[in-house]
């Protein structure tokens, strides 16, 4: 029978047509595939064939899929491989897909914490109901001929006890477990992540712009006269400009939300900007963040050039992390609205 090794984005690297005992698992399971040489193919009862992971919606790692071809071949296995970079799926079915596999990923671990609850709840009350038939305060008869048998009872009763402990701190892993899957969405599309991450897209489809325009980017060049690396740069420009509109939609309707969105036309010199739970003044406006006196400053609400403890030092904030503004003017009532009252 042929193993076929094939790669779509929609679907990742899939490898079929092993049989159990044939000798593939050996090979597959190798700590050396990936890009960075260090990750196996794992089995999925799910696809029913071997499958690398973190291979979805990406390039086809092609020196893993010749290294396996290669080892599976030197064992007299016919190798037969597809790829197809073309066959993806949307940003945002494949976000969709991971928001759907976090739910399921958070009802099956709160059943695990629920289950692990239920056994320390039902060891306690075992340790308890033992524990209970020793008279209080009565110490184990040395010498007597129940000796032996008091110790290993109360052995019994100390080993039920831990167990319990344990589970109850395994029904804890699973519960925090569980909360994080609950919120990954939420974590996923939080907005001042969210500006951040396009930020980070938006220069990577500067540099492939350029790299499409045989320009180099960030120390790098690439080969545009190789069809084959023309053609995966405007693939890559695609994906990026979807991903980036995906997020652009999601802080617009932030936006619509109430949620403030600042830059530089928000700020000018002498104004306070909030951020790490604090008002500092503004000493310079810049295109991605604003100059304020050193956010070292915590023993101030209110941190000014004056009365700040590090006189001769500043931070920027970028605008991602400013969560609220007050001309001066504002502030300067604000003070004496508080000193008022």
């Amino acid at each position: 029978m042929t193993i076929e090794i094939t790669h779509t984005r929609r679907d990742g690297t899939l490898v079929e047509g092993t049989d159990k005992g044939d000798g593939s698992a050996e090979i597959l399971r190798m700590r050396d595939y990936g890009w960075r040489r260090s990750v196996p193919f794992k089995w999925s009862r799910y696809l029913g064939c071997w499958y690398l992971p973190h291979s979805r919606d990406k390039q086809a790692v092609r020196p893993t899929i010749d290294l396996l071809a290669e080892r599976l071949r030197k064992k007299d296995f016919e190798v037969s491989i597809t790829i197809n970079e073309d066959e993806r799926r949307s940003f945002a079915e494949a976000e969709a897909d991971r928001a759907e596999r976090a739910e399921g990923r958070a009802e099956r671990f709160g059943g695990y914490a629920d289950n692990a609850a239920a056994s320390s709840e039902s060891l306690h009350g075992q340790a308890r109901q033992m524990a209970s038939s020793i008279p209080f305060g009565q110490p184990i008869l040395v010498g007597h001929h129940s000796e032996q048998r008091d110790r290993n009872f109360r052995d019994r009763i100390h080993n039920t006890m831990g167990k319990g402990i344990a589970e109850g701190e395994r029904a804890s892993y699973w519960a925090n477990r569980e909360e994080a899957s609950a919120n990954y969405e939420k974590f996923r599309k939080n907005p001042p992540r969210t500006l951040r991450r396009i930020a980070k897209l938006e220069a990577e489809l500067r540099r492939v712009e350029k790299w499409q325009k045989g320009e180099s980017a960030g120390g790098f060049t690439r080969d545009i006269g190789n069809p084959e690396t023309v053609a995966e740069l405007e693939r890559r420009n695609q994906e990026l400009t979807e991903e980036i509109d995906y997020w652009q939609q999601i802080i617009k309707k932030a936006e619509e939300d109430g949620f403030k969105v600042w830059s530089r036309a928000d700020f000018k010199r002498g104004d306070f900007a909030r951020a790490h739970g604090r008002w500092f003044e503004v000493l310079r406006v810049n295109p991605k963040s604003v100059t304020v006196p050193s956010i070292l400053n915590v023993h101030s609400k209110i941190v000014t050039k004056e009365n700040s403890a590090f006189r001769d030092m500043t931070h920027t904030v970028p605008y991602d992390e400013v969560f609220g503004r007050k001309s001066a003017e504002e502030m300067a009532a604000a003070l004496v609205t508080a000193g008022d009252s």
